[in-house]
């Protein structure tokens, strides 16, 4: 294994979603910097179709307030439609870290109001500093979605690398009305998620597990 290889390992496995983090802000230029880098994935033709909306301070809470409340009134309404379910493995391994995050927090199961106030933690952005609202152009479609996919992978390894945890959120796009009208984003541009970011609280009990990966022979169909 070559050293870059052992370098870039260590960065994917030290990489986790995180659920708790510091009050402290991360500096403009690091955050500069991890844009920049992540700037780097490939794209379809090239076209970098990801924009990002990032807020800090004041925002960030404001943000958090209004989707907070959106969502404890029950609004859902994404610009991309979520999975219709999930089943088979998919199901199994949504299932066991949704598990391995209860019970890391202490929420036993049949508790719903510990299950449901751990859920709607999702909206105060864990606690971070700072989100980063992901979009893409409608116009797009899979493809823009896809790449800005390869642009939140690089995003969080990238913050990695410099000692910023990270957490990329899908349910932020579940109420992207909010978001949109909040950060002024285009009609025309879709809500994909955001990834929060700051530094790790190392206490915070949410952050005291790691998921599990499939082995190469379970996704690999030799052909």
């Amino acid at each position: 294994m070559s050293d870059d290889l052992k370098a870039f390992q260590r960065l994917l496995e030290g990489r986790f979603s995180c659920r708790g983090f510091l009050d402290t802000h991360v500096p403009r230029d690091v955050i500069r910097e991890i844009v920049q880098t992540a700037q780097n994935v490939p794209s379809w033709c090239n076209s970098q179709p990801w924009q990002l909306s990032i807020c800090s301070g004041e925002t960030t809470q404001t943000l958090a307030e209004a989707l907070s409340k959106a969502a404890a009134e029950g609004l859902h309404t994404p610009d991309v439609p979520f999975p219709d379910r999930y089943v088979g493995v998919y199901k199994e391994r949504r299932s066991t870290c949704g598990w391995q995050l209860y019970d890391a927090v202490g929420v036993q199961k049949g508790d719903r109001a510990g299950s449901y106030t751990q859920m709607m933690r999702n909206y105060a952005f864990f606690g971070a500093p700072h989100t980063a609202i992901v979009t893409t152009p409608q116009c797009l479609g899979a493809y823009g979605a896809v790449d800005c996919g390869a642009f939140v992978t690089a995003f969080t390894l990238a913050a990695q690398s410099m000692g910023v945890a990270t957490i990329a959120q899908a349910a932020i796009a579940g109420v992207a009305p909010v978001v949109r009208d909040i950060l002024k984003i285009e009609e025309d541009r879709d809500i994909l998620c955001a990834i929060s970011f700051g530094y790790e609280d190392k206490t915070h009990p949410a952050n005291q597990f790691r998921t599990e990966r499939a082995e190469p022979e379970d996704v690999i169909q030799w052909c």
